[in-house]
């Protein structure tokens, strides 16, 4: 497996634990193959916005970002966790605010990604934070067996330009063993318009 492959299964364990914003930018640099500016990047994060890591976290994340170029001693000084906290965040197919307006990004989606022979499920569910009102947030579950980071990338530039600020794009390689994060998104979710002849899983 390739560094950045690495790269973006680290950043898949994330999903939940970091800010949106950060995320979409780390996983940005990655898909355009700067994976020397993550790993400058991604121990400082993980430092201002108090995000803990698991011993086996901490492994991978030294194997993938230590060749090139992370700090040691930022690395280092990234707290650990026993095991990752629960969820903050439930799921629900459908979007309140959608539900009689049709669907427009989710067709656009489904069309971009119809026929592609690497993606094996294109699904969509949205995001609630437990302890915060306000809108939901789409967030885009992909299971694929070609390049990851590259269609992450692809999906969020296309999820921007439709508007999405922050988009939640989830690209995951087939057989991933999923966080806690993934496997509510999935149970909540529905398959993107367009992606009917997918078989869900």
């Amino acid at each position: 497996m390739s560094s950045i492959a690495h790269c973006h299964d680290l950043l898949l364990r994330f999903a939940g634990r970091l800010g949106g914003r950060e995320l979409w930018r780390l996983r940005d640099w990655l898909s355009a193959g700067a994976i020397d500016a993550v790993a400058r990047a991604l121990p400082l994060t993980l430092l201002r916005e108090r995000v803990g890591i698991t011993p086996e976290e901490s492994r991978l994340l030294t194997a993938a970002l230590l060749p090139a170029g992370a700090d040691p001693e930022r690395l280092n000084a990234v707290s650990w966790l026993d095991e990752i906290p629960e969820v903050d965040y439930t799921f629900s197919a459908e979007s309140p605010e959608w539900v009689s307006l049709g669907d427009s990004i989710g067709v656009v989606l489904g069309a971009m990604l119809r026929g592609r022979p690497e993606v094996v499920e294109a699904r969509s569910s949205w995001r609630h934070h437990r302890s915060a009102t306000g809108s939901a947030t789409r967030v885009v579950l992909v299971t694929t067996t070609g390049d990851g980071a590259r269609l992450t990338g692809e999906l969020q530039r296309v999820l921007r330009a439709l508007g999405t600020y922050e988009p939640a794009v989830e690209v995951l390689p087939q057989g991933f063993d999923l966080p806690k994060y993934h496997r509510a998104a999935l149970t909540a979710s529905e398959p993107l318009v367009g992606q009917g002849h997918l078989v869900p899983s």
